[in-house]
């Protein structure tokens, strides 16, 4: 049977063979052209030791060394591999070895003529001026070729202005030079270093400072400019954009150096400026080991997990090889697209996505004890201030309601560290969305009363690309012609790189206090209508000459600006840098947990005046517009099962049986029998952190009288004898954990 026919090479793979079958043919050339220059450099010092007048025994002496010398010179220049190098591309490094070949086999050499096989006489003037003629000879004509090459690149490619004529400036334009074929000509550098202005980079002028832009732009008309200040931080990013502004001409830049895999800054690197660059960074050198400590081996739960803000720790946490990862999310859809991105990452955890509502509380119940979490990140809610203000029962549902189910839960199902995800807005709030953050901080603050489980609040602002976040609508806004809609010329907001944020969060759930609020620092506040002009200009277009900017009036609920402590907090550092330490000076009272617990009643019900009333009541610079008046959706006033009131408590301490201190706090049952006596028994267990004494006492925390045992309930106690023979997790107490 005939076999396949032969696949004849194209011209082009017979080129590239033809060249290799050439390759050591061209080396032996180059060989013998620097051999060559060696011999004539070497006649040419004995002429001029001689005025051109060489005696015949000098003539014979030359005569008789010259196949030493040209045999030294070919080892010597082998050695050093001068015959490899590609010439139109000659550096100082080649340079460099070619002196040091020149060097090392005159030394060989002249140490031959000394030497009793060495004639018997020989100028030894002849020695220095040989190797300098030689040196000349050879870097000559490499330099001949080199600038051969770039004379013959002509001036194509486009034409660009470099903004930093620094470090990271003089390697771009050093590869720009050395690599036409990118399409790049450097025609000038700008500087905010006076003392550079007037000078000159691989011969490109500094052209002046950033009060010369208009100058330099107008002048020498670039086809783009790039920042090539990789070290620059948000702020200098956007005073250089601001400056930028008026001129239509596209704008590069280059990844920060930590982005760098290598360090080294190329023309591959160049890329266009993104909104991204005008944001906070978190800062370098955070020790990614505390956070391998907290999530290595543990299980982890995250709501909201389909959210920004709940998809990135979802991200992170993966990386950080849990034991497990549990995903709840009430929208299947963003659920699903977190899954199956995490599956095509092939994390070495389990993953599980879980359908659910945070409102539901016997189905958290359900997914708490069948996973048995040892970390929570609540990250769920609802967020949107106008929706919010429209619908204020719905957020006091979500987000109060919501985290009162859920941090009782955690509770009794012995999570060990639970970490909530709130907002700024929830600092002297304004509107119902902040209102009710600050209302589910303030259940957090007290569950975490004599729990067992670590309880801590994050706190930060607005995060870039989050779902309804202002600068996607922005682009939005320029890609349709504009015009681009701003509430207010002075509205000011925090800004940060998902992300970065949630880096951070995590950071602060490492080193997380019993009952402590931690503050992101997100950097100075920018303006709208300045972000808005940046995202016009990175567009490409001129604000106000391409594209409009409308302001269109506060809307209801909204701050000029937003605050990450309030009033009644002090802050102080935190072990990690950009994370604060909040401390607030008052603490939940029985009468505010019960206006908490009956503003969940009203809302549930649907009785929207109340649920403002009772906001206002609690948080007095609470102003919220919502209501009737405003234009919200009444919520049905259908009558509902009224929801148990959160107990009024009076906080009694409780001391140590053994060494009498009031530092206990409760401790999660770790044995089977423990945990069925908790079912059975009114009584619960404490630790105390000064002498480590654990067990038994019946809680004090009662407005008067004894508390009563309650009935045992024994399908449950036959459920949990089912559950006693499932394998126990990993013991972990994140308060003495010590990294």
């Amino acid at each position: 049977m005939p076999g396949p026919p032969a696949v004849l090479p194209s011209g082009e793979n017979m080129t590239r063979e033809f060249s290799f079958s050439l390759l050591p043919l061209r080396r032996c050339l180059s060989i013998a052209g620097q051999l060559l220059i060696v011999v004539a450099a070497s006649r040419i010092a004995l002429a001029l030791r001689f005025d051109g007048q060489e005696p015949e025994w000098a003539l014979r002496a030359w005569w008789q060394v010259l196949p030493w010398l040209v045999v030294v010179r070919a080892v010597t220049f082998v050695r050093f591999r001068l015959h490899e190098s590609l010439w139109r591309y000659t550096s100082i490094y080649d340079l460099r070895a070619l002196v040091s070949a020149v060097a090392i086999s005159s030394a060989v050499f002249g140490a031959l003529m000394m030497s009793p096989l060495g004639p018997p006489l020989y100028p030894r003037s002849v020695l220095v001026m040989d190797a300098l003629l030689t040196i000349v000879g050879l870097g000559g004509i490499r330099l001949i070729r080199r600038f051969q090459r770039e004379l013959s690149t002509g001036h194509a490619g486009r034409r660009i202005l470099v903004f930093g004529a620094g470090a990271a400036g003089e390697l771009v334009v050093r590869d720009m030079k050395a690599n036409p074929e990118h399409g790049y000509q450097p025609i000038g550098f700008v500087d905010d270093d006076t003392a550079k202005v007037g000078r000159r980079i691989h011969g490109i002028p500094v052209l002046g400072t950033r009060s010369d832009l208009p100058r330099v732009l107008a002048r020498y008309k670039p086809d783009e400019v790039l920042i090539a200040i990789p070290g620059a931080d948000a702020s200098q990013i956007r005073g250089i954009l601001r400056s930028l502004q008026p001129f239509p001409v596209p704008i590069k830049t280059l990844p920060a150096l930590r982005d760098l895999i290598d360090g080294n800054i190329r023309i591959a690197h160049i890329r266009s400026l993104a909104v991204d660059d005008l944001l906070a960074r978190s800062p370098v050198g955070l020790d990614s080991r505390r956070l391998k400590q907290l999530i290595d081996g543990r299980r982890v739960m995250v709501t909201g997990a389909g959210g920004s803000i709940g998809s990135e720790l979802c991200r992170q946490i993966a990386k950080l090889e849990p034991a497990a990862l549990i995903m709840f999310e009430r929208y299947e859809n963003s659920l699903h697209a977190i899954r199956m991105e995490l599956d095509d990452q092939q994390p070495g955890c389990g993953v599980h996505p879980v359908i659910g509502d945070i409102t539901d509380a016997q189905r958290v119940s359900a997914v708490l004890q069948r996973y048995q979490p040892d970390i929570v990140f609540h990250a769920a809610a609802h967020k949107h201030v106008p929706l919010m203000e429209e619908n204020p029962c719905e957020a006091i549902k979500n987000n109060v309601r919501g985290t009162r189910i859920l941090t009782e839960l955690a509770e009794t199902h012995g999570v060990d560290r639970f970490i909530f995800i709130s907002t700024d807005k929830a600092v002297n709030p304004t509107n119902v969305m902040g209102a009710s953050k600050r209302l589910a901080e303030l259940v957090l603050q007290a569950q975490a009363v004599g729990s067992g489980t670590s309880f801590a609040t994050v706190r930060f602002g607005n995060v870039l690309g989050s779902n309804g976040s202002v600068i996607p609508r922005f682009v939005e806004q320029v890609r349709n012609g504009g015009p681009v809609t701003v509430t207010h010329p002075e509205m000011r907001r925090f800004f940060m790189l998902i992300p970065e944020a949630v880096q951070l969060v995590l950071h602060a759930a490492a080193q997380a206090e019993h009952g402590v609020t931690y503050v992101l620092e997100m950097g100075e506040q920018v303006k709208l209508v300045d972000m808005a002009r940046d995202v016009i200009r990175l567009s490409g277009l001129v604000p106000d000459e391409d594209i409009s900017i409308k302001f269109i009036g506060l809307r209801p609920g909204e701050k000029m600006y937003e605050e990450l402590v309030g009033s009644n907090e002090t802050v102080g550092p935190s072990m990690v840098d950009k994370v604060l330490r909040v401390t607030s000076r008052t603490t939940p009272t029985a009468d505010m947990l019960a206006g908490i617990a009956q503003i969940q009643d009203d809302a549930v019900r649907g009785r929207t005046q109340s649920v403002l009333d009772g906001i206002k009541n609690l948080i007095p610079e609470f102003g919220s517009a919502a209501g009737p008046a405003a234009g919200a959706i009444m919520e049905t006033e259908a009558w509902q099962p009224s929801l148990e009131h959160q107990k009024s408590v009076s906080i009694i301490e409780q001391f140590c049986p053994r060494c009498h201190s009031s530092g206990l706090h409760r401790s999660r049952p770790r044995s089977f029998l423990e945990r069925a006596r908790r079912r059975i028994r009114a009584d619960r267990l404490f630790k105390c952190p000064d002498c480590n004494w654990r067990g038994w006492l019946i809680p004090l925390e009662f407005a008067g009288g004894t508390p009563s045992v309650p009935a045992v309930d024994l399908a449950a106690l036959d459920e949990l004898v089912e559950a006693g023979a499932t394998p126990g997790r990993r013991r972990f107490v994140p308060r003495d954990l010590i990294m």
